[in-house]
């Protein structure tokens, strides 16, 4: 494949040309290491490298244009200037690959907790309704009958995957591109160029303070789905749609963001798709929707309040997009879990087992309070908190935990280069404000597998364990190093060692 240069500085919105423009470029490559001989090579300024310092050896790989976020005098070869290098490269990756967004409807989920949830449930919605769609999360991509893994820390895939991705949908037919839209997919211009047709917020909580600073800057990372509504590319006869949760503070500054249509939802409030008369079981959840295509009756498998509310969401969107009730109320029944979220873990144990993703004081919230609902015996909760990120979240963690599991094990959750010993420290203060003791409803145990070990070995028949905060992720940080890790094989390895060597494998 091959394209001109100023075929594609074209799509950038601000772009200032220094040098012949009309050179044919065979690759794009943001890092130095994949620049190739014809190739067009991005430099931006990124949180640990600045990619300005890496033009040489990209043009020691042969790249034969730059672009950049400054000047690069003695240069005798285009060079681009752009204000944002991470911008230009979503655009550019959106020219190269034909601008495949456009020739699809694109739905975009951000907010802080429910996000994958909602996606999976979307997409089961509209495969319900015999509408051929794609999927993109933090677990995954689906296209068609292909899944790929999209990566081993939970953040939207890099602006040159995911146009990759809707391009690759295109090409198989696809109508519509549900895409999960993280506040770093949003702030990095991962989704940038995707030119959305309908933005989902699920919450807007206290999460990635150390990305954004503060929890306004957080908040208006999550605006820019919407904000992207309105200035990105128009598709005949195809209205930019808001959905906003009427129970989340996010409704406030989200609503005057302009959009063609506003669909609001609630659990037992005020909004127009709303659910009224839950019933929840261990087994099921099951309630009535008021929304102005009827009312009508949604049942569920997944566990939890916020999952009722994850599931407005996505029907909120459904009936945006115009899709039947019968569809809805398939596609809802369908999706029996999501992968790493309340996910129950089975090897013959006389007590339940469940990892779950929650790493955010809302989300260890709600799954605790989900857990007390699922077991008459004790809770039991193993969890870390993440180095180098949010720290005012630990002992708010510590003390949620301390105030609603019977019993808190701390342990390591990606340190990186902080102390384990002082991240745990911030945790136990929190738990010890709830009023839990050490050696008795708390623990540290900092080695993850022993933690979850030291829980299940804990656990009497009836009791619950819930290891928090990894879910379906595949590797730990220590360090700068991502070490192989499986949340589900480290809770039954450990349940194989309790139940003994006939279950051992």
């Amino acid at each position: 494949m091959q394209l001109s240069l100023s075929e594609l500085i074209a799509a950038l919105p601000h772009a200032q040309v220094l040098g012949e423009p009309d050179v044919p470029i065979t690759a794009i490559a943001c890092d130095s290491r994949r620049a190739i001989p014809g190739s067009l090579f991005v430099a931006y300024r990124g949180v640990a490298v600045d990619g300005h310092d890496y033009v040489p050896r990209a043009l020691e790989n042969g790249a034969i244009a730059i672009v950049a976020e400054r000047g690069l005098p003695g240069l005798e070869i285009p060079v681009v200037v752009v204000p944002d290098g991470r911008e230009a490269l979503a655009y550019l990756s959106a020219a190269w690959n034909g601008f495949p967004a456009r020739h699809l409807r694109v739905i975009g989920v951000t907010g802080t907790d429910g996000k994958t949830t909602t996606c999976n449930l979307l997409h089961s919605i509209l495969s319900a309704a015999g509408r051929r769609a794609g999927l993109v999360t933090t677990v995954n991509a689906v296209i068609g009958e292909r899944v790929i893994d999209t990566g081993l820390h939970t953040t939207t895939p890099d602006s040159p995957d995911l146009q990759r991705y809707l391009a690759e949908m295109v090409e198989a037919g696809m109508e519509y591109a549900v895409l999960e839209a993280t506040s770093h997919g949003l702030e990095q211009h991962r989704v940038t160029a995707c030119d959305f047709d309908v933005a989902v917020v699920t919450n807007v909580t206290h999460e990635h303070l150390d990305i954004h600073g503060s929890l306004e800057a957080y908040q208006r990372a999550k605006a820019t789905l919407f904000r992207y509504l309105t200035e990105s590319y128009r598709k005949p006869g195809i209205p930019k749609v808001a959905v906003l949760n009427a129970d989340d503070d996010s409704y406030r500054y989200l609503r005057p963001i302009p959009a063609d249509q506003r669909w609001s939802y609630s659990v037992g409030g005020e909004g127009q798709v709303v659910a009224r008369d839950v019933h929840r079981t261990p087994e099921e959840t099951h309630f009535s929707v008021e929304s102005p295509a009827g009312h009508f009756e949604l049942r569920t498998v997944l566990p939890g309040v916020y999952n009722v509310s994850n599931i407005l969401a996505a029907t909120a969107a459904a009936l945006a997009l115009r899709l039947p009730i019968e569809a809805i109320q398939e596609g809802v029944w369908a999706v029996k879990g999501i992968i790493g979220r309340m996910e129950r873990i089975e090897e013959g144990q006389d007590f339940l087992a469940i990892v779950d993703f929650a790493h955010t004081p809302h989300a260890l919230e709600r799954a605790l309070e989900t857990a007390r609902t699922l077991t008459e015996g004790r809770v039991i909760a193993v969890f870390g908190c993440a180095g180098e990120r949010d720290r005012e979240k630990r002992a708010w963690m510590g003390e949620i935990s301390g105030r609603l599991a019977d019993i808190t094990v701390m342990t390591a959750e990606d340190p990186r280069r902080e102390s384990l010993e002082a991240i745990l420290d911030e945790m136990a203060r929190g738990a010890e404000r709830a009023g839990a003791v050490e050696g008795q409803t708390y623990f540290r145990v900092p080695d993850r597998a022993a933690a979850i070990q030291f829980a299940v070995d804990l656990a009497r028949p009836g009791d619950l364990v819930i290891a928090c905060g990894k879910g379906h992720e595949q590797s730990m940080c220590y360090g700068t190093e991502e070490t192989p890790w499986s949340e589900h094989k480290a809770l039954r390895a450990a349940l194989r060692r309790r139940l003994g060597p006939g279950h051992d494998s």
